[in-house]
């Protein structure tokens, strides 16, 4: 059986993140995802926050992209977002910004 976490994982991996992507936006080493993956161990306070809002972008995305269009629209420049990669925002903790740029797209508000 595996573990909430790597259920999480999964939903973010079929949305186009790769583990070395989910480690870079996270701040951890890929490595550490693995384990995740394999139910070995657990992300913890902001690491975890920074998972869960991970998951809920990719879904998001998902209504607008392929997985690879999302995966790219991760690590690309916006002029939403002030000319800065939602994978930066992310990883500061920022991810309302990122929220507010797709619910944009969504709405079919382009910058």
């Amino acid at each position: 059986m595996s573990s909430v976490v790597a259920q999480k994982l999964r939903v973010i991996q079929d949305g186009g993140m790769k583990g070395i992507d989910v480690a870079q936006v996270l701040g951890t080493r890929p490595e550490t995802v693995s384990r995740w993956n394999q139910g070995r161990n657990q992300p913890q306070g902001k690491t975890l926050f920074k998972l869960l809002e991970l998951e809920f972008i990719i879904q998001r995305l998902q209504e607008l992209y392929s997985p690879e269009e999302a995966r790219l629209w991760i690590f690309s420049r916006h002029k939403a977002l002030n000319n800065e990669q939602p994978a930066k925002l992310i990883l500061e903790g920022r991810t309302e910004e990122v929220v507010r740029a797709i619910d944009q797209l969504a709405d079919g508000v382009y910058l």
